[in-house]
């Protein structure tokens, strides 16, 4: 399956660790489909991050985005991107087990089929047990039992 994305890049070099943090969290909660951050060299070996928004290649969601990275970050300039992608169709679907509700994603194409467990849902189990998310994917899976811990 392929489908059209739009790229929002900046630079920046004025912004705290945690100020960058703060803003792509807040992207990522406003529904960017991904925000990273890496570390790039600028004019005069000027340390300097890359923030990336990915988000629909819909102006109204561009326009969105580009007013949220400004509100959110001090970049003066953004760039914009636009690239096709190749994705693997998704499903999610909820199991319900003895340590609750676990959703699991789903992802289908091109000759591959793969499955993982929501990672919130895992650390829950991890937090409420006292054991490694390793260790509440086992117990998920029914490959660890609730007594037993891996070494």
């Amino acid at each position: 399956m392929k489908d059209r994305i739009c790229e929002l890049e900046c630079n920046i070099d004025d912004m705290t660790a945690e100020e960058l943090a703060f803003a792509a969290e807040r992207l990522m909660e406003e529904g960017a489909k991904d925000v990273t951050l890496s570390p790039v060299q600028m004019k005069k070996g000027r340390p300097a991050t890359l923030m990336t928004v990915m988000c629909s290649d819909c102006l109204e969601e561009k326009e969105r985005f580009v007013h949220l990275i400004f509100k959110y970050t001090t970049t003066i300039g953004i760039r914009e991107l636009i690239s096709e992608r190749y994705i693997l169709e998704r499903s999610e679907e909820t199991i319900n087990t003895v340590y609750g509700m676990v959703r699991c994603k789903k992802v289908s194409g091109y000759g591959v089929e793969r499955s993982k467990f929501e990672y919130e849902d895992l650390a829950r189990i991890a937090r409420e047990q006292g054991i490694s998310i390793a260790e509440a994917r086992g117990l998920v899976t029914g490959s660890l039992s609730p007594g037993r811990r891996e070494k």
